[in-house]
């Protein structure tokens, strides 16, 4: 069974998972309970690093949608970072760039004011 590389770092007022492989539809399970438990409190910012997740499948989006509304009824956000071309391109086919949060690196993730739409 393939499983995705997670990890998280804390940091103050943030919580950055590193997402390495493939998300599709054997690995998004375990990347929607991954972030379910590192949700971080209210107005607080989770950044997903996706500069190492070369390809996402459409499981992934619904991770990804989930995630996003999970966040804001709990008060804080999801800001994805180091998006690679293949996802990058799911995510504009499907209009889910014009929504999600989306930075061009982690660090422009962590400093971007927190209703910021992309960097």
């Amino acid at each position: 069974m393939t499983m995705l590389n997670l990890t998280t770092r804390r940091l103050p007022g943030a919580s950055v998972i590193a997402v390495g492989g493939e998300v599709d539809a054997v690995t998004a399970d375990q990347l929607e309970d991954f972030i379910r438990g590192a949700c971080p409190g209210a107005g607080e910012r989770l950044v997903l690093d996706l500069s190492e997740m070369p390809f996402m499948a459409s499981p992934g989006l619904r991770v990804l949608i989930t995630a996003d509304a999970l966040l804001r009824d709990a008060g804080g956000s999801l800001h994805l970072a180091g998006m690679r071309p293949a996802p990058a391109r799911l995510l504009e086919i499907t209009g889910t760039a014009d929504v999600l949060r989306i930075h061009a690196t982690v660090d422009h993730a962590l400093t971007a004011p927190l209703d910021a739409q992309g960097a």
